[in-house]
């Protein structure tokens, strides 16, 4: 299997099928490319490695996202873990590494888009 087709195989297992048709669907000439990149590099290579498991790798991605202040791309992390295995205490763990490795302040609005994610899918209301 070609990285573009594992990373899409892996991409709506983590992410989930509608997540990714509507990304598809919204995909234009000005980043179908970029789209690419990332199914074939984040996905194909990264998420589809068998080296750690997919609870783990959420993790980290978790943790990464919030080290970097890259809070937009939180949510949708956050609501793959209910297909990822990584519960609300391990998110909760990842965002203390955070704290202290790299700053109390992203740790703290990490963990504040988590409550809210994580109320909104206890309701139901995940896109």
């Amino acid at each position: 299997m070609d990285r573009k087709t594992a990373g899409m195989k892996i991409r709506r297992q983590v992410l989930g099928d509608a997540h990714v048709d509507r990304a598809e669907a919204a995909k234009g000439p000005l980043d179908t490319a970029f789209q690419d990149l990332i199914t074939e590099g984040a996905w194909g290579t990264v998420w589809a490695s068998d080296g750690i498991a997919q609870r783990e790798r959420s993790m980290l991605t978790l943790a990464l996202l919030a080290a970097l202040g890259n809070f937009d791309e939180l949510p949708m992390h956050i609501r793959a873990t209910a297909r990822t295995g990584a519960s609300k205490q391990d998110v909760v763990e990842a965002f203390q590494h955070v704290a202290i490795y790299a700053g109390v302040p992203r740790a703290n609005r990490a963990l504040h888009i988590a409550k809210e994610v994580f109320a909104e899918m206890e309701k139901g209301d995940t896109p």
